[in-house]
């Protein structure tokens, strides 16, 4: 699913600023449909105890890992195994960054504030690396949670350096420029395939019979892993995007290990839209923000000049994708680039100015922000290949897709008609699926009853595309006692620790004191980005829109 950017919510700040045994009652009873069997119970009970006792040595990090971090900030690595089902097979290293909780209360520098224990962070993908977590404690708005909590960041298993997958040569990752067609042809339909099919035999030459081992499943297992050498009796999580999902699962299958957990941009965990259904909610809710972009534009027409009705803006948008067909700016960015690069205004409102800017610039006369934005760079290819080839396993793995191209050809073809900006696209990223040549799993059907789990806050914005708001209501519902706070009329992908004061309120208390609304709960939306064309910010963005590869992740 074309989702969750690389680094979402507090991922996404940071770069512009600067988990004992399987608890008793959990799905996996031996018979339950989906469930999770015991042998993979004893196999985590296993790595569990191991975990603990070994702890995690932490010191100073790798540049591979995390890059020139600040003081305080340490890294180690846990042990777990390749396949829960034998616990004392192969076994594969997650790395792990730490900032120790500072004690420091933000508005009281004379008080110490008391150590709450680990918070551990995902920020999604699938292929989303957590390494940077620990750098939020010198954000402003993460400040009071970073007094009280260890800042926990990690490598899911086949991210970075944690047993990395690959399913194509780096070298050959970055394919510009691209075309992007609306509607695109038998012939197009036919090369698409012939890809597809190649990707997904390319996962399994590159990172062996191994790679069903990388699902959801297994995240969930680890994050319990994780959660023991850390030295925690019970978990504190937050999850953005794709990491809701797991949280869900780890919610489910241990739910005595939960202390406190934040869903972020919550994924609709139920089995029927994993994944293949979740894709087509995906590019119809896209194209509502994508509509929201566009009126945002043409309020602006005075600041960017690409039209002052959201029709005349589509209009600009055309031109210069017909344009970009004849001729690529500076050689690499064609269609598809210039479609990738405006999906992220999808997510983060704080991308409309650059995008804005991009393509006004590029249809009078200046290709130079385009290029920064769009272009792919070849410094950041593996990490952006490594990225796919997780995205691709998890998603793959997870659950059964349609075998059959004609099943994809009926839906997105219908889905197109009234959903042309992001239908095609996200499924040509997914189709490998299709051709996937190693088994799948059965998604958990995840459900709680009263009192079996924690309070949990599931934080949502009320147009999220990448996560549309459906799945944070239905997430809502299969978790008892879980609490909603909505930013109303909002769409940017990721809430938590973001410029909302009201959602950073609600999510203080609940780390803070375990305290949650009486019920649902909405906050009114963050100011609208000011329309600026300042030349700088398409610049400061390239390298973090680079990373993204084949597209944006959960």
């Amino acid at each position: 699913m074309k989702a969750a950017a690389l680094y979402s919510a507090a991922g996404s700040l940071l770069l512009t600023t600067l988990a004992a045994a399987p608890a008793g009652g959990a799905p996996g009873t031996p018979g339950r449909p989906g469930a999770p069997g015991t042998a993979e119970l004893r196999g985590t009970a296993v790595a569990v105890a191991r975990a603990r006792a070994a702890g995690i040595d932490f010191g100073p990090c790798a540049a591979a890992d995390l890059p020139d971090p600040p003081a305080g900030v340490r890294c180690g690595t846990v042990t777990v195994p390749l396949d829960y089902a034998r616990p004392d097979g192969r076994q594969i290293r997650l790395t792990v960054s730490r900032a120790p909780a500072t004690h420091k209360d933000p508005h009281n520098s004379k008080r110490k504030v008391p150590r709450q224990g680990a918070l551990v962070y995902n920020p999604g993908g699938p292929g989303a690396s957590g390494m940077y977590f620990p750098l939020a404690g010198a954000v402003p708005q993460w400040k009071r949670i970073a007094a009280a909590y260890d800042l926990i960041g990690y490598a899911p298993r086949g991210v970075g350096r944690s047993a990395p997958l690959s399913c194509v040569d780096p070298r050959h990752f970055f394919k510009a420029p691209t075309a992007s067609p609306v509607h695109p042809s038998e012939a197009y339909k036919r090369q698409r395939i012939a890809e597809a099919q190649a990707y997904a035999r390319g996962c399994v030459q590159r990172s062996g019979t191994a790679i069903r081992f990388y699902n959801s499943l297994n995240n969930a297992r680890d994050l319990d892993v994780l959660r023991a050498a850390l030295g925690e009796d019970r978990l504190t999580f937050m999850g953005a995007s794709y990491g809701t999902y797991f949280g869900t699962l780890y919610a489910a299958m241990f739910p005595s290990h939960v202390r406190r957990m934040v869903l972020d941009s919550a994924v609709n965990p139920d089995p029927e839209r994993i994944w293949y259904r979740s894709n087509l909610d995906q590019s119809a809710a896209f194209e509502e923000r994508w509509a929201d972009f566009r009126d945002w534009v043409a309020r602006h027409d005075d600041v960017y000049g690409l039209g002052a009705t959201s029709a005349a803006v589509q209009r600009s948008y055309d031109t210069a994708r017909e344009r970009l067909a004849g001729k690529a700016a500076g050689g690499k960015v064609g269609p598809g680039q210039l479609q990738n690069v405006l999906l992220t205004a999808g997510y983060y409102d704080d991308y409309w100015p650059s995008r804005a800017e991009a393509l006004s610039a590029y249809l009078h006369g200046d290709p130079g922000p385009l290029v920064r934005l769009a272009a792919p760079s070849p410094g950041t290819a593996a990490e952006a290949e490594n990225a796919g080839a997780v995205y691709t396993a998890v998603e793959c793995n997870d659950a059964p897709w349609p075998t059959d191209f004609a099943v994809w050809d009926r839906d997105n073809t219908r889905l197109a008609r009234v959903a042309p900006f992001e239908t095609w696209d996200n499924a040509w990223m997914n189709l490998p699926c299709a051709y996937w040549p190693v088994p799948r799993q059965q998604p958990l059907d995840v459900r709680t009853g009263p009192g079996e789990l924690p309070a949990v806050l599931v934080l949502a914005a009320e147009r999220d595309a990448a996560a549309p708001y459906q799945g944070a209501l239905e997430l809502t519902r299969r978790l008892a006692g879980s609490v909603l706070v909505t930013e109303r009329d909002a769409g940017t992908h990721g809430v938590g620790g973001g410029p909302n004061k009201c959602v950073n309120g609600h999510l203080e208390a609940y780390l803070l004191e375990g305290r949650v609304p009486a019920r649902h709960a909405s906050c009114a939306p963050r100011p609208e980005p000011v329309a600026v064309a300042s030349g700088g910010s398409a610049g400061k963005e390239a390298r973090r829109d680079a990373l993204k590869g084949k597209g944006n992740r959960r």
